[in-house]
């Protein structure tokens, strides 16, 4: 095998996994395939010695903290299979500023390649996204604490992250873009903490230069002046190689992984946004931790046989 794991993605997650099992001193091969999810938010927040960091300059500084390590391999490649082969992994690429063609031989696999959120067909959702359309009030709530605020979205989904959002502005509006499904309950609780509720349709969300919302049109041409808009968006997986192995996923359509950080197929893993849970820089960074030691402690356990 050329290297002893193959890491896929290189975010948060990928970098603290590819540094750790450099530490173990394994030859590991780091595959970056390209922006992060967070690549248009103005800062990373709630990390602990870089709140506030540019997601860019946050990459940067990981890989140049690997490189004392020179077991860790880093290169730009866009991984478009993988199979197992014997008792590990055969992984091809191309180069994503050659287009070279690559062939990996690995003996474990880490996917960190993360997620992509699905954004409403409406125009100023991508414009604005990360900066005045924001999808998690703990990285985002306290730059705009106090301001006025709407919260986007219909249903149980909608109810339970505007009466969170309310915890950093007491002017919140719920927009749901046509009917909300909004149980007499959830009408009532939103009431109870003062939370107005929209429901015509939206036309439009209008911005300034530096992509910081003004106000929501709807399509009345009514408009709700607004200086962020929250919502939970829809994901998909930004790669499709664990399903290609026919790995199983969750309901949500997330990479199911055990305890010790592995897929249900052996000598798979993967951390971060690509598995279930909280998604923040933070925590995938620890996820990649995690799944480096429990990689690392495997392949000791398959080098000293009992």
């Amino acid at each position: 095998m050329q290297y002893d794991v193959l890491i896929i993605g290189a975010g948060s997650a990928g970098l603290s996994a590819a540094l750790t099992l450099g530490r173990c001193m394994r030859r590991v091969l780091l595959a970056d395939g390209g922006p992060p999810r967070n690549e248009s938010s103005p800062g990373v927040h709630g990390f602990l010695t870089r709140d506030g960091i540019r997601p860019a300059e946050l990459l940067r500084i990981g890989h140049e903290q690997l490189r004392p390590y020179d077991s860790v391999e880093v290169q730009c490649l866009e991984i478009e299979s993988i199979v197992q082969e014997g008792r590990g992994f055969r992984a091809t690429g191309v180069g994503t500023a050659d287009d070279a063609p690559h062939t990996i031989l690995a003996r474990r696999v880490l996917l960190a390649t993360g997620v992509a959120d699905i954004l409403p067909p409406l125009p100023g959702f991508r414009e604005l996204w990360g900066r005045g359309v924001l999808h998690c009030p703990y990285c985002h709530g306290w730059e705009v604490r106090g301001q006025p605020l709407a919260v986007y979205g219909q249903g149980r989904t909608v109810t339970g992250l505007a009466l969170l959002v309310s915890r950093w502005s007491s002017n919140v509006v719920v927009v749901t873009d046509g009917a909300g499904y909004l149980t007499p309950n959830a009408r009532r609780r939103l009431r109870h903490q003062k939370i107005q509720i929209r429901e015509e349709r939206v036309a439009r969300l209008v911005g300034s230069a530096e992509h910081d919302l003004q106000y929501i049109e709807f399509a009345d041409g009514s408009q709700l002046q607004r200086n962020a808009l929250f919502l939970h968006a829809p994901q998909h997986q930004r790669s499709a190689l664990a399903e290609k192995l026919g790995a199983r996923h969750n309901s949500k359509g997330a990479v199911w992984v055990d305890s010790a950080m592995e897929t249900s197929i052996r000598g798979l893993y993967a951390a971060g946004d690509t598995t279930p849970g909280t998604q923040q820089a933070l925590l995938a960074a620890a996820a990649g931790s995690k799944a480096a030691i429990v990689i690392n402690e495997s392949l000791t356990r398959e080098e000293c046989p009992r």
